[in-house]
């Protein structure tokens, strides 16, 4: 096995210019409006995903690879997760392309019988893209699968720093039998492609994943251009509420995909009777991970996506301590090639302090004690940010569960386990976290409009 020092140069990738967003856009309506995609029956549409996905999943060793060199995620998680998800939404959605169906409403109550309005969800267009650099390949996933088996097409922009994937994905599809322009990928920076797309006016859709910052700014720029629809999936400061009822060895968490996750638990609340318990336990499962070469099977935690983004890491921790939080392990560099930062875990963390309102995305746990019984003034505690992607609750007592669960502000909520997402559950956030959702089937109708029709 060949392992890479991930400070070298994989390849080089053309930029895209506004002139090639132009091009791209152009060829994706064309397919929409004048092309086989846009007159295709929605059975033969489903049955070029599902090819897609077989084919996906006959390279899914080659995708797993490209994935681990490309952001930094281990080998086996890339595997299973990036890759392995990526396949099952393409085909769930594959599955959607002929149950996507409109109604039947009497509209005169006097004469119910004959007087009638019928909708029909119809797909809109060109739909622009937006992806990150955590998931390059699952988020392609998540966005582009649902916008095909509506019957639209797609103008693609991958994170400038992880876009490899995002090509293979193209060179699959079009082997899978999927038409001129109808998936159409553009590497290249989000001041330019990413704006470009936000104001083009044959855009009808636009699906963004990232920072709030950056996803207030698109949503005015949507809004500014044609008020094209757009769905948002930003920041979060998930909160995990840990009771001492819980099972400790389901609680003890380690750090999914280098904490490159928007639902990582930014925040971690342990009742004060089990929080020493809880703190020892999360250290002893650090200790046992073996950092290194995200290729070799038996490393747990590869390096950070790239050299920026680690120095803002640093910089957080760098806070933290200055604000009076305890650094209980880690918080460094890891001295070898690449951009290796170790798992990281600040406990005494107050309310105030920077690190307990603001998203690491990276593997730094935050973790704050709270007084045993006093639910209600966690959930304050928990509640007071903008944030609401995601959220959890460990505690075998079931009403318990129930209570928290059903006043903590985030668009979904973990009892007894975290982190598990599943491509027919929904998933998006609250407040600014953003809006829209992904996965689950009424993914597809965001981006579909709603004919209404009323004979006479």
């Amino acid at each position: 096995m060949v392992f890479l020092s991930f400070l070298q140069a994989l390849c080089d990738v053309s930029l895209a210019q506004k002139s090639d967003v132009d091009k791209a856009v152009a060829a994706a309506k064309e397919a929409f409006e004048d092309g086989e995609w846009g007159k295709m029956n929605p059975r033969d549409r489903g049955r070029l995903i599902y090819k897609l996905a077989d084919l996906m999943e006959e390279h899914q060793e080659e995708l797993a690879t490209i994935e681990t060199i490309d952001s930094g995620a281990v080998y086996t998680l890339a595997l299973k997760t990036h890759v392995g998800m990526s396949i099952q939404t393409f085909r769930y959605f594959a599955g959607w392309c002929d149950k996507i169906q409109g109604s039947t409403i009497p509209i005169n109550q006097a004469r119910p019988n004959r007087n009638l309005t019928f909708t029909k969800k119809e797909p809109i267009g060109v739909c622009a893209i937006i992806i990150p650099w955590n998931y390059p390949l699952m988020m392609l996933a998540w966005k582009t699968a649902a916008c095909l088996a509506a019957g639209n097409t797609v103008v693609l922009k991958p994170a400038q720093v992880t876009p490899l994937t995002a090509l293979k994905f193209a060179e699959l599809s079009a082997r899978a039998g999927i038409p001129k322009g109808v998936v159409n990928i553009l590497p290249g920076s989000g001041a330019v492609v990413g704006q470009h797309l936000s104001d083009h006016p044959d855009v009808r859709k636009l699906g963004f994943t990232g920072s709030t910052e950056i996803g207030k700014h698109i949503m005015k720029s949507c809004a500014v251009s044609n008020v094209k629809k757009v769905s948002l999936e930003l920041g979060g400061k998930s909160p995990l509420i840990i009771f001492s009822d819980c099972d400790i060895d389901k609680a003890v968490s380690v750090f999914f995909n280098k904490g490159e996750n928007c639902i990582a638990a930014g925040r971690i609340f342990v009742e004060d009777s089990i929080h020493d318990q809880f703190v020892k336990r999360v250290v002893e499962e650090v200790e046992k991970m073996k950092i290194g070469d995200p290729l070799d099977r038996s490393t747990d935690h590869g390096p950070q996506n790239h050299k920026t983004h680690l120095e803002k890491l640093l910089e957080y921790c760098q806070i933290a301590n200055m604000e009076g939080a305890t650094l209980v392990y880690g918080g460094k560099q890891v001295q070898r090639p690449g951009f290796f930062f170790e798992p990281t875990v600040f406990t005494d963390v107050q309310d105030h302090m920077y690190i307990a309102k603001e998203e690491s995305f990276g593997p730094i746990m935050i973790i704050s004690k709270f007084r045993s019984g006093d639910v209600d003034d966690v959930l304050r505690r928990a509640n007071a940010t903008e944030y609401g992607l995601a959220s959890g609750v460990f505690t075998q007592d079931i009403s318990k569960a129930l209570y928290v669960s059903e006043r903590l502000n985030a668009g979904t909520v973990f009892v007894n386990t975290y982190n598990k997402t599943d491509v027919a559950s929904p998933f998006g956030g609250f407040k600014q976290s953003g809006f829209g959702k992904d996965l689950g089937k009424t993914t597809a109708l965001q981006t579909m409009a709603l004919k209404i029709t009323k004979p006479t």
